[in-house]
């Protein structure tokens, strides 16, 4: 298949990763997580977010989500989460299913965002022992309409947190490129600003497969393995999920495949910009670009064979960007959209 624009998910394993992955499988070594290449790259995020923090590493962003969010809540908890979250419209249920009941509570706000309003909103709509008691913010960075929360934003939301003894996740499948972006360091974006827990994304950012999450909150990552455990998430050979993690951390390719991805996507956003009767709909912050785009401009599309998405309304289109994308296959595509308009 040629590059396609429909998700980061479609690239394939960067060569950083795939130079670890190839490196942990010349020799045998510890099974369930006990290898030198999971307590390596453990060592590497606590070095690199500057904290002494719990590591563990899982297969998916689902089960990322899901098993933290299970460990921060009982069944009669909530978790507020934005309406467009990935938990509430992805993740087929997961989060409530794994936490045996947690209700999700959704909040609003523009350009996929929450804010402190629409959670305190949330918070005190209902008090009483008949209603789910709020337990978790979980937040998406970068959102799932490709826009970021500013430090500023963060800290105005952790301040309601606070107030409401309520704890902070933050699902990063595309994290790195939110730190790309805003040009901060990964503590500044997390523990720093008053987030608990972050899943980090892996298969977005050129691996193969595999999430990492980082509780800096240590007290709430208490038996968090044998959530794991149960949940099905201990890989026996764990360093082939952890050997490629150490490979983008140790070369900085983590960040180098983000800054990448954002840039394909700046640049394919201004391409589409000289092409008349486009319209973008979010502003274009990380590496992603929603279009709004005729009918028949996106039948002409895909009987080229374009793959892309239009799950967010009639006519709105996204476009994916990865570490991979190519300008060259940028610049075919907005040919194709060029004469379809």
């Amino acid at each position: 298949m040629l590059e396609q624009f429909a998700s980061d998910n479609y690239a394939g394993i960067c060569p950083e990763a795939m130079d670890y992955l190839l490196k942990a499988n010349q020799d045998s070594a510890l099974a369930y997580g006990e290898d030198e290449w999971t307590q390596k790259a453990a060592d590497y995020f606590r070095e690199l977010f500057a904290i002494d923090c719990e590591v563990f590493f899982v297969f998916n962003g689902t089960a990322a989500n899901s098993l933290v969010l299970a460990s921060l809540c009982q069944s009669y908890h909530s978790v507020i989460c934005h309406e467009l979250s990935h938990i509430e419209t992805d993740e087929c249920g997961a989060p409530e299913f794994t936490s045996n009941g947690s209700k999700l509570l959704l909040g609003h706000g523009e350009q996929g965002k929450l804010t402190p309003d629409s959670i305190e909103s949330l918070v005190t709509k209902r008090r009483d022992i008949h209603y789910p008691k709020p337990k978790v913010i979980s937040l998406t960075q970068a959102t799932e309409l490709g826009t970021l929360y500013t430090l500023e934003e963060l800290a105005a939301i952790h301040a309601i947190a606070q107030q409401y003894d309520l704890k902070v996740h933050l699902d990063g499948a595309r994290f790195a490129n939110a730190v790309a972006a805003l040009n901060v360091t990964p503590a500044e974006l997390t523990w720093k600003i008053g987030v608990d827990v972050l899943c980090f994304g892996g298969t977005k950012n050129g691996l193969p497969l595999g999430e990492a999450i980082l509780f800096f909150n240590k007290d709430l990552a208490e038996d968090f393995s044998y959530r794991c455990k149960q949940g099905g998430q201990l890989a026996s050979k764990m360093r082939f999920i952890s050997a490629p993690f150490l490979g983008i951390l140790e070369t900085d390719a983590w960040l180098k495949n983000a800054r990448h991805a954002n840039q394909s996507a700046e640049y394919f956003e201004q391409e589409l910009k000289k092409i008349p009767d486009i319209e973008i709909m979010f502003p274009r912050e990380v590496n992603s670009i929603f279009v709004k785009l005729p009918d028949r401009v996106i039948s002409a599309l895909r009987a080229k064979k374009w793959h892309f998405y239009t799950f967010i309304g009639v006519g709105n289109v996204r476009f994916m960007c990865s570490w991979e994308t190519r300008r060259s296959r940028i610049d075919e595509l907005i040919q194709d959209i060029q004469e379809a308009i």
